[in-house]
Parts: C-alpha cells; sequence; structure tokens
C-alpha cells in the first residue's frame, strides 16, 4: 500500500486490470517505451512527446518525468491519475484519466497507449470500459472527452463502440506538425444505460479525498 492514495486505486475486468502507476510498476512497463512498442501509426497526440524521442533511455527518463510532474499537481480543479494496464500479470499500457476543472463541470479526459504487441484484441476498448466506470461510478463525473486525430480508426472506434458522441473537431499537433482530431463525448446518462456490472474498483474513497472530491457526491 502506498502512502498516496491515487496509487492505491484498482479497477478490474474479466480481461484486465488498471493499477495505480507506482514507480515500480513504470519501471516495469518501461521496456515496452523504450522498444517503441507505445507508439502507433497513426502516432499518438504529443502527450507526452517524450515518446518521439529516438534515443530509447532518453525516451523512458522523459516519459517517467511526465507522469511525476503530473502526479504532483492535484487539485479539486486539476489533476490526473495514471494508470498501468495489466493483463494476466503483465504491464501492457497505460490509461490516464485528467480532471480539468472537475469541481466545477465535472468533466474528465481519457488517454491511453497500448503495447503495439497486443493491439486488436479489443484491450483499447477493455481498458476505457474500466476508466470510465471509475469515472462516473467512482468518482461522480457528469461526462467524459476523448480525441483522436481524423484517421486514428482504432481509437475513434472505441468512443463510438461506447456510446461517445461526436462533439466537433479540433487541431492538435504531431511531432509538431498539425492534425485535424475528432472530439468525443459521453454522458453520464448514455453511460449509466450501457454500464457494465462485471467491473469492480478499490482505493477510490481514498483517492476521492484526495482529490477534494465530497465523499457520495455526484458532481
Amino acid at each position: 500500500m502506498s502512502l498516496y492514495a491515487p496509487l492505491n486505486v484498482r479497477v478490474a475486468t474479466p480481461r484486465l486490470e488498471l493499477h495505480g502507476a507506482t514507480d515500480e510498476l513504470l519501471e516495469a512497463l518501461a521496456p515496452l517505451v523504450a522498444a517503441g512498442k507505445a507508439t502507433a501509426d497513426p502516432p499518438p497526440w504529443d502527450d507526452p512527446s517524450a515518446f518521439y524521442e529516438p534515443d530509447p533511455d532518453i525516451r523512458v527518463q522523459r516519459w517517467m518525468q511526465s507522469v511525476w510532474r503530473g502526479r504532483g499537481t492535484v487539485r479539486p480543479d486539476a489533476w490526473r491519475l495514471y494508470f498501468v494496464v495489466v493483463v494476466e500479470g503483465e504491464p501492457v499500457g497505460q490509461q490516464d484519466l485528467t480532471g480539468n476543472e472537475f469541481d466545477a463541470f465535472g468533466t474528465v479526459e481519457s488517454t491511453s497507449w497500448v503495447s503495439s504487441d497486443v493491439r486488436r484484441r479489443g484491450i483499447g476498448s477493455e481498458m476505457r470500459s474500466a476508466i470510465l466506470h471509475l469515472a462516473f461510478d467512482g468518482l461522480g463525473a457528469a461526462e467524459a472527452h476523448s480525441e483522436g486525430a481524423v484517421d486514428n480508426a482504432g481509437s475513434n472506434a472505441v468512443s463510438e463502440r461506447l456510446g461517445y458522441e461526436r462533439n466537433g473537431m479540433a487541431w492538435a499537433t504531431h511531432q509538431d506538425k498539425p492534425v485535424l482530431g475528432q472530439r468525443w463525448r459521453l454522458d453520464r446518462e448514455t453511460w449509466q444505460a450501457r454500464r457494465r456490472n462485471d467491473i469492480t474498483m478499490s482505493g477510490v474513497s481514498d483517492c476521492r479525498q484526495a482529490l477534494g472530491i465530497e465523499p457520495g457526491a455526484e458532481t
């Protein structure tokens, strides 16, 4: 058990688990980052841009630094939770959940990557389902957002499959080049109508307290 409550959160589905991203788990995930298995075609948004660093050692270092920076900012209006995705005991990716102005609007945004070794097996949809369960059932979110490049068929298919609605377009960067992104939005009512009964969570109450979310309150 960690002294830092967000690192003790666990979300489990029949296929995988999300574990709070402790340094030990990040180190276990680091070989995938070093080997370039976190990138995709088309490549992910520049978040974290460390994935484009050509030197594998520097890539891992900057990736871990980005996680540490995110973990260090925790306020009721701004926080980011990091999870390592574990399948059959092996770390295979990362799933994050960000709350910006969460205390005012109850909105969250999810970002993720999964090793190129295990793609096209439904893991992306399963880990998104897990983080949505934490967001809505665990943290009382009002709506969840996501974004993917318009040509990122895999990411956009996950959003559509899980009930998100298209929510406009936005420009972002891929390695300093402008790329048009598709925005997605999922409200609480839509999620509730499709919610699963085979996802479990632990450590959420203490995490809510650390994030400044009132116990039992829906935003």
